[in-house]
């Protein structure tokens, strides 16, 4: 994140305004990674990172759920981007080379992974009609440029990449918050280490998995080609 500087004055050009919001996100962002979570987060310590007034943020988001509604939006257009750098120029990769392909790509952008949970839990409901709707539309757009790469590239069919493009949300969701256990877990897990095992291996269980599902969702096709009952 780029040095944003002490308190500045309000924004006044569209550019200044664009570069604001920027800046807020990358605040929050930057904030989540250091504080093991966006629940962690608050906006005023958001603000002070910005160079902003406390209340500063109403201006650019109407509420913390909005700002980081717009962080996993913004998270849904950089997977899209990584997976399509990923694969541009090859073709004809097998099931568990696409699983590696999403694995590896989300892996690395662990506030999204931290924040998939938190739209489904709340983000997307404590905004109004018309944010929600243009989550909705630009997180759908970016996914189904991934999978249109994907679809490029890859032996698999449209439907069984969207299937394992499901399960690689829902798996990165579940597996990131598992393995970044509040202070209390953590303690837990420090005294009882068998409990805590599936704390520490994010990246090689949600390959696994996402291998497992891939090869899983092209298996059942053929079988159900080769006996429609």
């Amino acid at each position: 994140m780029r040095y944003i500087g002490p308190m500045r004055d309000r924004a006044r050009s569209v550019e200044d305004k664009a570069q604001r919001s920027e800046d807020l996100l990358d605040a929050a962002e930057s904030l989540a990674v250091e504080l093991g979570g966006v629940r962690f987060v608050t906006v005023a310590a958001v603000t002070e990172r910005a160079g902003l007034h406390r209340t500063g943020v109403r201006r650019y988001y109407a509420s913390r759920e909005e700002l980081f509604l717009e962080l996993a939006e913004r998270g849904w257009q950089r997977w899209r981007d990584a997976v399509t750098a990923s694969v541009a120029g090859r073709s004809g990769l097998r099931p568990g080379e696409v699983a590696a392909v999403m694995a590896e790509t989300i892996a690395a952008l662990p506030v999204f992974c931290d924040l998939l949970s938190h739209v489904a839990m709340s983000l997307e409901g404590d905004v109004d009609l018309e944010r929600a709707r243009r989550y909705k539309t630009n997180s759908f757009r970016a996914h189904d440029d991934l999978i249109e790469a994907l679809d490029r590239a890859s032996t698999m069919t449209v439907e069984e990449l969207q299937a394992l493009a499901a399960a690689a949300g829902a798996f990165a969701a579940g597996f990131w918050q598992v393995s970044h256990p509040t202070p209390t877990l953590a303690r837990l897990y420090a005294e009882v280490p068998e409990w805590g095992h599936v704390a520490l291996d994010f990246g090689p269980r949600l390959n696994l998995l996402l291998r497992a599902t891939a090869v899983g969702l092209v298996h059942t096709d053929e079988r159900t080609a080769e006996d429609p009952r």
